[in-house]
């Protein structure tokens, strides 16, 4: 990559055109997101999604926020363990998956902050959260350093990143992992969203993503300690975490 172009999926853009390109497929997915995943993972990410929260630390009074947040899974969970007073802010750059996310929350009898921000330029003021989740987004972000600092920036010192990602999967099955992403991932997506162009990016972008290891060493670069890494279903998720010092 040059200084002015990055990856879409595959493919070399500029990195002016990444993000509305990225927007292109969540806006396309939005409404049938969260059928796609329980498709897609078998049910799974439920389960990585409720092991990020578990492990998170989260306590009364905490402030969050939930970058990426989508649909608002992570955002419903975390509200339950701040309680009254708590605060977590439910955040996406994509105003079709926000909508959804909040709409779903207030279904729930959940009202939190919402706001439409981009991770790399976050609209809150120095050391501000305890902690700080990204899940399934960090991915599709054009600057991936530039959103990391970010994140420790809006940060209190002993605040904590978590980055639940899909990652490297174990060597053995990634023959069996490649067809199921390439072969029948956007066959899913034809046939319950109407969009196979958009999981077969979504596959791809899986493959560009930094590998545990690469990603650990991003978020030392980005000023955090203690970085470590908890793999899922042999490697094809990876929760990161990270303390602001």
């Amino acid at each position: 990559m040059s200084d002015n172009t990055t990856h879409f999926g595959y493919k070399t853009v500029d990195e002016s055109v990444k993000a509305q390109k990225v927007a292109e497929v969540f806006h396309s997915v939005a409404q049938k997101y969260d059928v796609m995943n329980d498709l897609m993972s078998a049910g799974l990410h439920r389960a990585w999604k409720f092991f990020t929260i578990e492990t998170s630390g989260a306590k009364p009074g905490d402030k969050v926020l939930d970058i990426a947040g989508g649909t608002g899974d992570l955002s419903k969970a975390f509200c339950k363990k701040v309680g009254k007073t708590g605060q977590v802010w439910l955040t996406d750059i994509n105003s079709s998956m926000l909508g959804v996310g909040r709409d779903r929350l207030l279904d729930a009898g959940v009202a939190t902050p919402v706001a439409l921000c981009d991770a790399e330029k976050l609209p809150f003021p120095d050391n501000y959260f305890n902690i700080v989740s990204v899940a399934f987004g960090l991915r599709n972000m054009t600057h991936k350093d530039a959103a990391l600092k970010e994140m420790y920036r809006v940060l209190k010192p002993g605040g904590r990143l978590l980055v639940l990602e899909f990652s490297k999967v174990w060597s053995p099955l990634k023959p069996a992992y490649d067809i199921y992403s390439f072969k029948l991932l956007p066959v899913m997506g034809k046939l319950v969203a109407n969009d196979a162009d958009s999981y077969q990016y979504l596959a791809e972008s899986i493959r560009m993503h930094p590998d545990q290891e690469t990603l650990k060493s991003m978020m030392f670069d980005a000023g955090f300690a203690k970085v470590d890494y908890h793999n899922m279903s042999a490697g094809v998720v990876a929760l990161h975490k990270g303390i602001k010092i």
